[in-house]
Formats: C-alpha cells, sequence, structure tokens
C-alpha cells in the first residue's frame, strides 16, 4: 500500500507568522509634490503681478533715466538724494498722512453708524441698502469729475445755489484754494469709501447671536453697554478689515486728486502718489525712488495699525 505525499501548502502570500505582507507604498511623482502643483499658477501670478514689479521698482530708483527712457547707467543714491532736498517734499509728505488719516478715521466712524442703522428693521431697509451702492459701483474718476463741476466757479451748482440762497456775495473757486479744495477732496473720498467699509461692518454685525444680546438684556446691560462690551468687540475682525483695506486705498488713492486739482497750484493739494506723477515729467529715477517711499510709507503705516491694534491677540 502506498501513501501518497500530502499536497504542499497553497501560497496564501502570507509569512510564516500568517501575517500578509504590507504593500509596497508606489506614491506617483505629483503625489509626492503635495499641494504644489495646485499653489504654483497662484505663486507664478504674484512674482508676476507683485513681487517682479517691485524688484523693477527698487533697480530703476537706482538708475539714471532720460525722460525719452534710455537708460545712462547707475545713479547710486542720488535720486534719493534729490528726493529728499525737494522743497515740497516735507508739505507733501505731511498732507499724505493728515489725508489718510482723516480720511479712514471718518469713513470708519460714519460706516459704523450706517451698519448699525441698516442692521436695524425699517421701513424701506431694503431701498437704503441698494441705494448706498451707488458710490461703489460708480466709476472714482466720473464721481470726482462729477464733484469737480458742481464746485466750478462759473456754472457750478452749488455757487448758484448759494448765490440763490444769499449765502455768499460772489461765486467762489473751491478747488482753487488748498484750504478749501483738501476739505472738498477728503469729502469725495469718505463718499465713495464708505459703501464698502459699511457693508463689511454691517456683515460683522450679522454674525453676532441674537442670543447674546438677549441675554445681556437679561442681565440689565444699558444699550450703550451692551454695544462697547458685546457689538464692538465681536465686531473687531470686520472692523480690521475695513481700516487695513482704507488705509492701503486711500493713500495709494489718485483719482479723485488728479481729477479734481492735479494736484494744484503747484503742490498745495498733492499727495506722494501724485507728487510721484508730477516727478516722471522731469526724471524717472526720482519718480521711481517716491514710489520706493510710497511702498514703504504704506507698508509702515499697516505695521503700525496691526500692532497698535494687536489683531492676533483674542479678547
Amino acid at each position: 500500500m502506498s501513501l501518497k505525499a500530502p499536497p504542499p501548502p497553497a501560497d496564501t502570500g502570507r509569512g510564516r507568522s500568517g501575517r500578509a505582507p504590507r504593500p509596497v507604498s508606489r506614491r506617483s511623482g505629483i503625489a509626492r509634490l503635495g499641494p504644489l502643483p495646485w499653489i504654483a499658477p497662484v505663486i507664478l501670478l504674484i512674482l508676476a503681478v507683485v513681487i517682479w514689479p517691485v524688484v523693477e521698482l527698487i533697480r530703476t530708483s537706482f538708475l539714471n533715466i532720460s525722460i525719452a527712457g534710455i537708460v545712462r547707467g547707475s545713479a547710486g543714491t542720488d535720486k534719493y538724494k534729490k528726493l529728499f532736498d525737494e522743497t515740497d517734499f516735507g508739505a507733501v509728505l505731511l498732507w499724505t498722512v493728515v489725508w489718510t488719516v482723516v480720511v479712514v478715521t471718518v469713513t470708519m466712524l460714519l460706516s459704523l453708524a450706517l451698519a448699525q442703522l441698516f442692521n436695524q428693521k425699517f421701513p424701506g431697509r431694503t431701498v437704503t441698502r441698494w441705494a448706498l451702492i451707488a458710490p461703489w459701483a460708480a466709476s472714482v474718476l466720473m464721481t470726482a469729475i462729477g464733484f469737480k463741476w458742481m464746485l466750478n466757479q462759473t456754472a457750478g451748482v452749488l455757487n448758484t445755489v448759494m448765490l440763490d440762497l444769499g449765502l455768499i456775495d460772489n461765486s467762489k473757486d473751491w478747488l482753487g484754494k488748498p484750504e478749501t479744495a483738501w476739505p472738498w477732496m477728503m469729502a469725495v473720498a469718505i463718499f465713495v469709501s464708505l459703501p464698502f467699509t459699511t457693508y463689511t461692518l454691517l456683515a460683522g454685525l450679522q454674525t453676532v447671536p441674537g442670543e447674546v444680546y438677549e441675554a445681556s438684556r437679561i442681565d440689565g446691560a444699558s444699550p450703550w453697554q451692551t454695544y462697547r462690551h458685546i457689538t464692538l468687540p465681536m465686531l473687531r475682525p470686520a472692523f480690521l478689515v475695513g481700516v487695513v483695506i482704507n488705509l492701503i486705498n486711500v493713500f495709494n488713492s489718485f483719482p479723485i486728486i488728479w481729477a479734481m486739482t492735479q494736484g494744484g497750484p503747484g503742490y498745495d493739494t498733492s499727495t506722494t502718489m501724485v507728487f510721484m506723477y508730477k516727478l516722471k515729467e522731469t526724471d524717472i529715477g526720482e519718480s521711481a525712488a517716491m514710489s520706493v517711499v510710497n511702498f514703504a510709507m504704506v507698508v509702515v503705516l499697516v505695521l503700525i495699525f496691526l500692532k497698535v491694534s494687536r489683531w492676533n491677540e483674542e479678547d
């Protein structure tokens, strides 16, 4: 009687321990790059439209360039020395800071009041909300030109109405003198800045839970205490966004001033942006130096505000 050997065990792919071996990880080349393929277009766009122009701007400020655009070699720091020696540079710098601080401050205060108003229920609220968008939807340049026509000395509607009412004896050149031109330009800048800032704060107000206000009423808090200790702290993120964006926009504002006064007479109603634009008529390198100073100033202003506001700290 013959005995047959038992058949060999089937190969189940398991080791002596009986456990299946771990599969070999085969990640594709793209997977190893992680999120880089997805963010690469954004990085390239930032390099093309932000970093490269800034580098070119700084490089240009150290060159000697003719009005025709011909590079005549390096100028070293001569363009910066020439800029700082300009007679009107100090006054223009001061007025730029005043212009920015006044417009941003008044805009934020008015926007706080308007946002609080539009957050309440009243007849016609939808219509007034839509009406507020008009200054934002219209071109800033078109708005500035409209105000310039309104303030015209000979045919402006403001002089006509004030003469008819006997408020003035003679037509006034509202934009011909710095003491009257600056307030009007600031008013226009505030007018066009209100819609965005108001809607930013309104969005912040609508994120405050109603239960918080209900709890404050139960605790006997007055409306002012509720607004100060609940509304304002919870509105802080939206407020910071509004201030930072307004700082950048107002500081760099060019169309309003150029359309209404072109920075004149002389440089009396010029900010550093208008001053820079005028300098290019005589010296491109000096104008580039002014642009570098502008860039540094707006960065410093934003950093100072963020430092003072302690934006990254929680209450």
